[in-house]
């Protein structure tokens, strides 16, 4: 029997199966589509993706915590702290080594964001977001006759932005953390996971395989190639050139980044592969030290990232729904879920048509996330039918691209930092010399009014392309703080544009449906950006019931295995709870007592 003529043989027993499942229990046979969604959701997890495989994961329970991506960097963190280093040490250790163990996202070349809440109770907001190049364009990449070029944006030096993430975990070392442990004690680690190597998983060598396997940048070859097929899975990873600049930070900082050796090296590859990068670009890089954007969510307060970030869609989401007596209703039942939804769709529309970076554009964020708003658009929500605003939207939807670590030290220093280089490696380009992905967030800009970028995102003019200017982004790295003023969830996750729903599912898991930490972060999920009337779900995420009812209401649904690892902190009976989100096989939450 063929592969193809076998796997058509499984799929019909498993339909036949489910038909007489029906029977047996009493049901009169189910709604076809529950059986096509069940069939669609069993053809995605024979990829053997871990999203497929909800399960509670191990409590890790202690007086300081973190959780990141990796297990490696994780170690790196909890060791900070045992030296004495606080929270934003570790956080800064933990950038660094993720910058060296997880290649497709942790980064030196790309940008982010970070989110304090100091033990003083002081709430700051660092954004080290990647800027447009000052010879940037609104028709960058449109050709002459005014029409997007499919792949400039994302596969090129020109789609590479000036990186922010050196300069932000260098202004965090020197502002806000403790001043025990030096720069080089900080990088060491990554160092020594660069020039020593780390053993490869087999997640890890998978991805690297897929994504690698027909790059044609010959210093992504060189590292990750091995006698012309990729490093297999048990091998060691070394990374000599990574290892020297990481060495060369150490000794300079962020100096030598943006004003020496390392920004020459990136500005002379991108100008002999058409890049538009130049010197000045790097020397006038900024970091943002500002407040974070605060919302309140029954009694909960939210500290999280301000525009161009992800928090606005976050914040008003929970506006909406905070009118609604979801814990009234049965957890994920129609009901339920056609108000999340709403809240999404909302949300999305009126991210694409009014956010930007506010250097640059006027954003009405306070009227936007207003209760007053919230409150007539919540009206607008129909009972029992989905709402007709959904956009003809690409439904791309990519979810491992970025990453996202949470630290909680023993004095009460809280950092939430999610950072990336935009979709998974970036723009594929290491320049000579420097050992690290660039990022293409250049992406993340409106190419062309009316087009949608990787994520599926139709955007506004107010994120057309500027010189100097920040692009829209999803990440919204959060703290909540309970009644008590008391820091009760770090959070944050990668996942383009669906990073702000799995945070506003983790949030109302907690609050309205009490749900536990480690519960309310590795439940199912859904997401709603305004596709033609189509919800991505996990596999098997929705009860029949439920899948019916969102039919009947007019949602279309489609299973998706692309989920971000929202890797987070809780407190829990006066102690933290470092959560692993089982989305991501190699990540690791740790806490430890001293």
């Amino acid at each position: 029997m063929s592969k193809r003529s076998k796997h058509l043989a499984q799929v019909t027993f498993l339909l036949v199966g489910l038909i007489a499942f029906d029977m047996l229990i009493g049901r009169s046979l189910y709604h076809p589509l529950v059986h096509f969604y069940r069939l669609v959701s069993w053809g995605v997890c024979q990829r053997g993706v871990a999203a497929c495989d909800h399960k509670q994961t191990p409590k890790a329970v202690g007086q300081s915590a973190v959780a990141t991506s990796h297990y490696e960097a994780t170690r790196v963190g909890i060791e900070v702290i045992k030296a004495g280093g606080n929270a934003v040490d570790a956080a800064i250790a933990v950038g660094y080594a993720l910058a060296v163990v997880h290649p497709c996202c942790g980064n030196l070349g790309g940008g982010g964001f970070m989110t304090l809440r100091l033990s003083d109770d002081t709430n700051r907001f660092i954004n080290f977001r990647e800027t447009a190049p000052l010879a940037a364009t609104p028709t960058l990449y449109q050709d002459s006759e005014g029409e997007v070029i499919k792949g400039l944006s994302t596969d090129s030096y020109l789609a590479v932005a000036v990186p922010g993430t050196v300069a932000g975990l260098e202004y965090a070392r020197k502002a806000y953390g403790s001043g025990q442990l030096t720069r080089q004690q900080l990088i060491a680690p990554a160092q020594k996971l660069a020039n020593d190597g780390f053993v490869l998983t087999g997640p890890e060598q998978k991805l690297l395989t897929r994504e690698l396997k027909n790059n044609q940048n010959s210093e992504v070859v060189d590292i990750f190639i091995q006698e012309g097929k990729a490093i297999e899975v048990g091998d060691r990873l070394v990374q000599p050139e990574l290892g020297e600049t990481l060495s060369l930070l150490a000794k300079n900082g962020a100096s030598t980044f943006y004003e020496g050796e390392i920004a020459q090296k990136i500005v002379e590859a991108s100008q002999q592969h058409n890049g538009i990068l130049t010197l000045e670009d790097f020397k006038t890089y900024q970091v943002q030290d500002i407040d974070p954007l605060t919302c309140n969510y029954r009694g909960f307060t939210i500290l999280t990232s301000p525009p161009p970030g992800g928090g606005p869609v976050l914040c008003q989401m929970l506006n909406i729904v905070e009118g609604f007596p979801i814990s009234q209703v049965e957890y994920y039942s129609a009901q339920h879920l056609h108000q999340m939804l709403s809240a999404m769709l909302f949300a999305y529309r009126d991210r694409n048509l009014y956010f930007g970076d506010p250097t640059f554009v006027e954003v009405p964020t306070a009227r936007i996330l207003s209760k007053a708003y919230a409150k007539e658009l919540r009206s607008k929500i129909p009972k029992d039918r989905a709402l007709e605003l959904a956009e003809e939207l690409s439904l791309e939807q990519k979810g491992k691209n970025t990453t996202h670590f949470s630290v909680v030290d023993k004095e009460g220093n809280a950092v939430s930092v999610t950072y990336t280089i935009n979709t998974l490696f970036g723009a594929g380009v290491i320049a000579p010399g420097t050992g690290f992905f660039l990022n293409n967030e250049m992406d993340d800009f409106t190419a062309k009014v009316g087009t949608a970028n990787t994520y599926g995102l139709v955007q506004g003019s107010v994120n057309s392309i500027e010189p100097g200017k920040q692009p829209l982004s999803s990440m919204a790295p959060t703290i909540v703080l309970d009644a008590s003023n008391e820091i009760a969830l770090v959070t944050g996750s990668p996942g383009g544009s669906t990073i702000p729903t799995t945070i506003f599912q983790i949030i109302t898991n907690l609050v309205d449906f009490n749900l536990s930490p480690d519960r309310a972060v590795n439940q199912p999920r859904i997401h709603y950006q305004g596709s033609p009337n189509t919800v991505l779900t996990e596999p098997f995420a929705l009860p029949g019931d439920t899948f019916v009812d969102l039919w009947n209401y007019g949602y279309r649904v489609s299973p998706s295995i692309h989920w971000g690892a929202a890797m987070s902190i809780a407190r829990k009976d006066k102690k933290l709870q470092a959560i692993k989100d089982f989305r991501r096989q190699q990540a690791e939450a740790r806490a430890v007592d001293d």
